[in-house]
């Protein structure tokens, strides 16, 4: 898709993500080392490109959540360990062979599944360490500890769990996930252990073991919610303006006329709505930014079209951009507006966007 298909542009900076991913392994001490998250189509921004970037940078180790994640990423890349989280499916273990894709084995079952159909090939084993999402309880993993067909099957080449709360450095359960994990870990001498994702990084180095999982910090999210962002950002979202208009006092605006101006205004229609991601909860509350004014959306986003006051902005045209995200407005400040989390934000940017890399050629 070209600038010309669509009506706007989302830039991802992939040097930026390569300096937040080195950020990160430097913050690691050995053995630990840093793989990256590129599920969900690297949160939204490519994975192809974004684990290209991250690939010759250094970066060995990547996770995503799905087969078929797993087999389009295989395709793009050189020769590298890729780990699917969300499990051993057995229809899929032709796949798995073919690709030489690394299932995180979640449950009892599929330990055996992937026993009884890996044809000996790795896999990583997760426990629940307290987040009662996905994972092996610790008395199952013992029962697999000990199950001598088991281990001689499947080599184990990482215990991972996930913590709940590593935002929150302050909050209990990260200990007793730690406590837990631990124990969980040495059921299984030599075998490496992963416990931190993004925010996990910065509960310091107890939490980092063998290797830890950035995801949404590689892509600008802060990973330490109340402080300063020590990661760079990534995106930028410029909307173009489809049309100018100027209106009286009183004039009604977008869908059910929530929105009345209050005096003469000049309206920007911009080509970005609900199915590109700006989510429909902005509407009368967002805003975007012309150069370094704040401009405020005004009506209901529309699934195609949203509609920003640019009153006293003289020199803005037809075919000019308004930043909705960029250097004035981070996914998380977009978020706190919308009610959600940077995350989301993110991984709702929709497909019609035209990404636009820099810092390497699109993949």
């Amino acid at each position: 898709m070209t600038p010309l298909q669509t009506g706007s542009t989302l830039t991802v900076d992939l040097a930026a993500i390569v300096d937040n991913w080195r950020l990160i392994a430097g913050r690691l001490r050995p053995p630990a080392r840093a793989g990256a998250v590129v599920k969900a189509d690297a949160y939204g921004l490519g994975a192809s490109a974004v684990a290209q970037a991250l690939q010759a940078a250094g970066c060995s180790r990547f996770f995503v959540a799905s087969l078929d994640e797993a087999v389009h990423l295989r395709l793009a890349l050189a020769p590298c360990e890729i780990l699917v989280m969300n499990g051993f499916l057995t229809e899929g273990a032709a796949l798995y062979r073919q690709h030489r894709l690394i299932p995180m084995l979640n449950t009892v079952l599929q330990a055996k599944e992937w026993q009884a159909h890996g044809d000996g090939l790795p896999a990583a084993l997760q426990t629940d360490s307290g987040m009662t999402r996905l994972g092996v309880s610790l008395t199952e993993a013992a029962a697999l500890a000990d199950n001598r067909a088991f281990r001689q099957a499947v080599p184990l080449m990482l215990i991972a769990s996930h913590l709940a709360c590593a935002d929150e450095p302050a909050h209990p359960l990260n200990r007793s996930q730690l406590s837990n994990f631990t124990q969980a870990l040495s059921l299984f001498p030599g075998v490496d252990g992963s416990l931190a994702a993004s925010s996990g990084v910065f509960l310091g180095a107890e939490y980092h073991f063998d290797w830890v999982r950035p995801g949404a910090a590689l892509y600008g999210i802060n990973p330490t919610p109340g402080h300063a962002n020590p990661l760079r950002q990534v995106v930028r979202l410029m909307a173009k303006v489809l049309q100018l208009r100027d209106i009286d006092a009183g004039i009604a605006v977008g869908y059910g006329a929530t929105y009345h101006a209050a005096g003469p205004a000049r309206l920007a229609t911009v080509a970005v709505g609900y199915a590109d991601g700006l989510f429909r909860l902005l509407s009368n509350r967002g805003h975007g930014h012309v150069g370094d004014k704040l401009v405020p959306l005004v009506g209901r986003v529309s699934m195609d079209l949203a509609i920003f006051d640019v009153t006293g902005h003289a020199s803005l045209r037809e075919g000019d951009s308004i930043d909705l995200i960029g250097p004035h407005t981070t996914p998380d400040d977009l978020a706190a507006l919308a009610g959600t989390i940077g995350y989301e934000i993110l991984t709702s940017l929709g497909p019609r966007l035209h990404r636009h890399y820099l810092g390497a050629a699109q993949a």
